[in-house]
């Protein structure tokens, strides 16, 4: 069967389902595409090449080695100017040929494929051997045409074969299944070359090979591309589990075991499902649509609970995997499309749409009941594809102005003066320095071609396929000559009853007689979204013989508190990074009761601590809102248990900063006179937060900053901090009390330092910069943004238990051998981290459970000094010289 047959559904269904957005809209939002693509592009132009990607806060090109390793998502860099190449089909699509033609000479130019360095398989295939091969398809496009490229002979195509042999040592396994990283330039030879260690790979990373591999063999006519990723995905449709007909997320590329048995269609399955159907469209292979249609009625049966997709156990389908949805799902209504299952595409994309509206942009992962699991959001394009997509299908205008919200958001909040940034958090709208390749690769060309007509494209998309980084691959190729020497591993089920299946397209008209069909499917889920709220925390049975000391109620600055914990045989030991660790020895309790009791409590500890995980109060925000950063220096913040709830509040708290005497805030205020009516800045430590707030209200403050004198502590590799009472009531306090970690408040203090008057609004999250995008000069002005990171923290095995600052609820039970220390049982101040919303977590715990995808991201919580309670401010100044560059850069570009 011809492929192309399986493109003609995104040409049904183009009728008014609503009222038409205007076409001199349409104009105008896609002539704001092409400017923020410019703007991205230039950027990266300007400030970054030849690095691989540019880092749009510093205004500085990310080379590898050169920066701070974030694992394994600098993978992706190999020093072969990324960007460029991810970019170069999206130039053609935006009508760019000038600027194509000179990007493809600089690549021929400058770039290297033989460096020394690690890369990752699966992202070198979609980025820059699909970038390398979607810019040979536009330039032998061009040159047939007759006015552009004339002068090109292959080259970029050279280029692509010579990557290709440079992955294909990854293949040489017994399975086929490809290891997850190689080296450019010695291949796959073991530890010396930093390779060939590896047991396990995503299903993704070894099923997302075949498009960019076939088309290399069908360019090339060499089929050694094509066979290898045929082998691959041959072993892995092996694999599968064969009753529930789902395959795992990580699999062992020598024995073929699955590792993770979790099966979705998120994160690490993905772009397998998606590369199925695909290359039965790209290639006219019935083997690949069989296959596709087979996992697809699983996933609907198992998978599939509209409008969600949660993942499931391969042999226990029927059992969820996890309470939580990965943001890279959103590619699957996009694909549903191409299978013609319109329906549940519609419900999936709506609730995704509204979690959005809800959110600003689809947080990293969100929970079923919509609320933020991971709140990073790198910039991803899945939902903008499927909202593409779903517009072809549908010509619903509903869809026009879900890319409308889509364009408004990213100039709102991830504009910044040298390109879009990454969000660090959604919640509080603050940064991250990077601007991955795909932000131009894919986004740029799924909302082009949403507001596109015909007449605005260069070539006609429908005879093309798009890879999963959004590259084009024409259709002809499914024609090309290729070796029949490829071998097939049907077996005698495939070759059997395919009647189950449809072989046809079906059309989009007969599936929406009524054309308030896709509202009516979108009406519930948009209730279902705006209605959810937190889940309370489940029940516990009250136990059976308390101790005489309840976790509830333990102070660790309580003398009594001491003496009980010192009875049951638990040990309180001040660590040096301001928190508390307790530890638990039976054998040096008074007595076996005791013991028992001590147990007891730290069990209690435990469950409390669970608990209490559930409760978390979100981050704030600091929003640096004078001359000259004008809103666009947000500082993620932890708040406090008691005074304002800025999440109630419309406005926030703004007003004018200044440092506190002394600047502990544990006495009277001294220079009331100019705390009064202004934001007070505090230095952590001496005394509790709560006395703290309280000095200052009494001298007249608005609200108050409390900056850590942990030095080097950083939210970007800490927990962060929420603020806890002092055991009484809080009542009295009605101003607002933020923490910020040292790195944070040193950016705080040194703007104060150079400005004198530095404005600042404490709210929930960051409001509208103050500056109109369109306005701001081309200058390289500094976002010097420092967000936290909000990773689940992992069940710790240890029996150890930790606390902030003295908190109980930050305890994890403990019964490890110890030797009982004497405490330090000064008044300290009450703390406890402040982590991810419905992550299942032991606060205090310092093992991190990283997120396993391609953009992961480990981190490491640096070991800090409390030695600063009597810093002054200059001292507290003297090793952040390096976030004084973002400044210096500010002072120059003055707006």
């Amino acid at each position: 069967m011809p492929p192309l047959l399986f493109l003609m559904i995104l040409a049904g269904g183009m009728y008014s389902l609503g009222e038409a957005m205007p076409q001199d809209e349409k104009q105008r939002l896609r002539k704001q595409v092409v400017e923020m693509f410019d703007h991205a592009y230039q950027n990266y132009m300007d400030h970054a090449y030849p690095a691989d990607e540019l880092m749009p806060l510093t205004c500085r090109g990310r080379v590898r080695g050169l920066e701070p390793s974030r694992g394994d998502i600098d993978d992706a860099l190999g020093k072969f100017s990324l960007t460029l190449i991810d970019t170069l089909d999206t130039l053609v699509l935006l009508n760019k040929t000038t600027e194509f033609e000179d990007a493809v000479r600089r690549v021929l130019s400058d770039v290297r494929l033989d460096n020394d360095i690690v890369v990752s398989v699966f992202e070198t295939n979609i980025r820059v051997l699909g970038g390398l091969l979607g810019g040979h398809s536009m330039a032998m496009m061009l040159k047939e045409g007759g006015q552009h490229m004339q002068w090109y002979q292959d080259e970029l195509l050279h280029m692509a074969k010579d990557l290709g042999l440079r992955l294909l040592p990854a293949f040489n396994t017994s399975s086929g299944l490809p290891y997850p990283r190689v080296n450019l330039k010695y291949g796959v030879r073991g530890p010396e070359t930093r390779t060939g260690t590896e047991t396990d790979t995503c299903t993704a990373c070894a099923g997302t090979i075949i498009l960019e591999f076939a088309a290399l063999s069908r360019f090339t006519g060499d089929p050694v591309f094509e066979a290898h990723a045929r082998r691959a995905l041959d072993f892995l449709w092996e694999k599968r589990q064969r009753n529930s007909n789902l395959v795992g997320t990580t699999i062992n590329i020598h024995s073929g075991e699955w590792v993770r048995r979790d099966s979705g269609v998120g994160a690490g399955i993905d772009s397998y499902y998606e590369y199925l159907l695909k290359a039965y469209i790209l290639l006219g292979d019935d083997l690949f649509l069989q296959r596709f249609n087979i996992h697809y009625a699983s996933i609907m049966k198992y998978i599939s609970q509209p409008p969600l997709l949660l993942d499931v156990h391969i042999h226990k389908p029927l059992l969820p995997a996890r309470t939580w949805m990965d943001s890279l799902l959103a590619f699957f209504p996009g694909l549903q499309v191409l299978k013609g299952d319109i329906r549940p595409a519609i419900e999936t994309h709506e609730m995704l749409y509204q979690v959005t509206k809800k959110h600003n942009f689809l947080p990293e992962a969100f929970t079923t009941d919509f609320r933020v699991h991971w709140a990073q959001h790198p910039l991803r394009p899945e939902f903008a594809e499927s909202t593409y997509f779903l517009y072809k299908a549908t010509g619903d205008p509903y869809y026009l102005e879900a890319g409308r919200t889509i364009l408004d958001n990213l100039n709102r909040f991830a504009r910044v003066p040298c390109g879009f940034a990454a969000m660090k958090d959604v919640r509080t709208g603050s940064h991250e320095d990077r601007m991955d390749s795909f932000f131009l690769a894919e986004m740029f060309k799924y909302l082009f071609l949403l507001f596109a007509e015909a007449e605005d494209l260069p070539f006609d998309v429908e005879d093309y396929v798009f890879t999963t980084e959004a590259h084009l691959l024409p259709l002809s190729l499914s024609m090309a000559p290729h070796s029949s020497t490829v071998p097939s591993n049907r077996t005698l089920e495939e070759e059997l009853d395919d009647s189950n299946f449809d072989w046809t397209c079906p059309n989009t008209r007969l599936l929406f007689p009524d054309p308030a069909f896709p509202r009516n499917l979108r009406e519930p889920i948009r209730s279902a979204v705006d209605k959810s709220c937190p889940r309370p925390a489940p029940y516990r049975e009250p136990g059976i013989g308390r101790p005489p000391l309840r976790a509830q109620d333990f102070m660790a600055n309580n003398p009594e508190h001491l003496e009980l914990l010192r009875r049951m045989g638990v040990s309180l030991i001040h660590l040096k990074d301001g928190r508390v660790q307790l530890v638990q020895h039976a054998t040096q309790a008074v007595s076996a009761v005791a013991a028992e009791d001590g147990v007891r409590f730290m069990q209690e500890m435990m469950e409390l601590s669970s608990q209490q995980q559930k409760e978390q109060l979100p981050p704030r925000a600091i929003q640096i809102v004078s001359h000259p950063f004008f809103g666009r220096v947000v500082l993620t913040a932890g708040p406090a248990q008691f005074g304002t709830d800025l999440s109630k509040s419309s406005t926030g708290v703004r007003g004018f900063v200044t440092v506190a005497e002394p600047y502990s805030g544990c006495t009277e205020i001294t220079n009331a006179e100019y705390v009064q009516g202004h934001i007070a800045l505090l230095q952590r430590g001496q005394c509790m937060f709560a006395e703290k707030a309280r000095h200052i209200q009494k001298a007249g403050a608005i609200g108050g900053i409390v900056i850590d004198d942990n030095e080097g502590s950083s939210s970007d590799t800490a927990p962060l901090f929420q603020m806890a009472g002092d055991g009484r009531s809080t009542d009295d306090i009605t101003l607002p009390l933020l923490f910020l970690f040292h790195k944070e408040g040193s950016i705080l203090l040194e703007a104060l330092k150079e400005y004198r008057e530095v404005e600042v609004l404490l709210s929930d999250k960051a409001r509208d910069r103050g500056v109109d995008v369109q306005e701001v000069e081309e200058g390289c002005l500094t976002e010097a943004t420092t967000p936290t990171s909000f990773e689940p923290i992992g069940q710790s095995q240890s029996s150890t238990v930790k606390l902030v600052e003295s908190v109980p609820e930050e305890v994890s039970p403990s019964q490890e051998e110890a030797s009982p220390m004497v405490e330090d049982t000064s008044p300290v101040e009450e703390g406890r981290p402040l982590e991810e919303e419905a992550s299942p977590a032991e606060a205090g715990a310092d093992l991190s459970q990283p997120k396993e995808d391609r953009d992961s991201e480990r981190r490491k919580e640096p070991e800090r000094d409390t030695d600063s309670d009597s810093q002054s401010v200059d001292e507290l100044l003297a090793d952040w010289q390096e976030d004084l560059e973002a400044f210096q850069q500010m002072e120059k570009d003055e707006l």
